[in-house]
């Protein structure tokens, strides 16, 4: 096994072909630019290595896979900053991930909001413990979940997504399951198990076959689906931008509520 830190938030090990990329930062595992930055150099480092044949990325902490953004990245920030981190997380993970080569897997533990949703679904396969809870509370905030429009009615159909993410409910892993958003749900001392126990599966495949195939499936299901995140990009920034935006996260981040 060989285990090291990307950074102080992103712990990286590879154990048996497998390459485990775990979030560390508490409370909640919110993103600035530097933590989406070391997911992505963990994800560029396990394709570099012919060693890994799959990839996990879960949670070092027990009660949350991610948060999504840090609102203190996003409020009172310039528009180039917002844009940076926005970009990295739609664009440049998903690039990471198209160019990673090998499967990929999310653990989802806990709560996956926002960002966090950006991350699990740009995976292969999303594994949930029973306590795992998701949502997109963007609205809440004035902003908008703009990725999301571009993925979630492709997995669970337009009016259920315009519910999902205009009301900014949460749900937890069994009506996500139900919705096609996890593949399955499995208790929570049982999902680091289940999840390893898949990735191995996955890297015991033909190692050319894999590579040929996910690259093939990635062309097959994308329907110009990088262009429209980067339209989401523009779409995001322009209504964080907006002074009633910037009002509420920053009552958001001072922890009291909107005037």
């Amino acid at each position: 096994m060989t285990a090291e830190s990307i950074d102080d938030r992103i712990r990286y090990e590879v154990t048996g072909g497998i390459a485990c990329i775990r979030l560390a930062r508490p409370p909640v595992n919110a993103f600035d630019l530097a933590m989406v930055r070391g997911v992505i150099a963990a994800l560029d480092r396990a394709a570099a290595d012919d060693g890994v044949r799959a990839v996990v990325i879960a949670s070092a902490l027990p009660k949350a896979f991610c948060a999504g953004l840090d609102i203190t990245a996003l409020a009172g920030r310039s528009p180039d900053d917002i844009r940076a981190l926005v970009h990295a997380l739609y664009v440049g993970l998903f690039d990471a991930q198209n160019r990673l080569g090998k499967p990929s897997i999310a653990a989802v533990n806990g709560a996956a909001r926002g960002g966090g949703m950006t991350l699990a679904v740009s995976c292969d396969v999303i594994l949930a413990g029973k306590s795992a809870t998701f949502g997109y509370p963007e609205i809440d905030l004035g902003v908008l979940p703009a990725i999301h429009f571009v993925h979630l009615p492709r997995i669970i159909g337009r009016h259920r997504a315009f519910e999902l993410l205009f009301t900014g409910r949460a749900f937890d892993a069994e009506q996500a399951a139900a919705l096609g958003i996890v593949n399955c749900v499995v208790p929570d001392a049982e999902l680091e198990p289940e999840t390893l126990e898949l990735a191995a599966a996955f890297a015991a495949k033909p190692e050319a076959a894999m590579r040929a195939g996910r690259a093939a499936f990635m062309r097959q299901i994308d329907r110009d689906y990088r262009r429209r995140i980067a339209e989401a990009v523009e779409d995001f920034c322009e209504i964080v931008a907006s002074k009633a935006a910037q009002a509420r996260l920053r009552a958001f981040a001072a922890k009291r509520g909107p005037k």
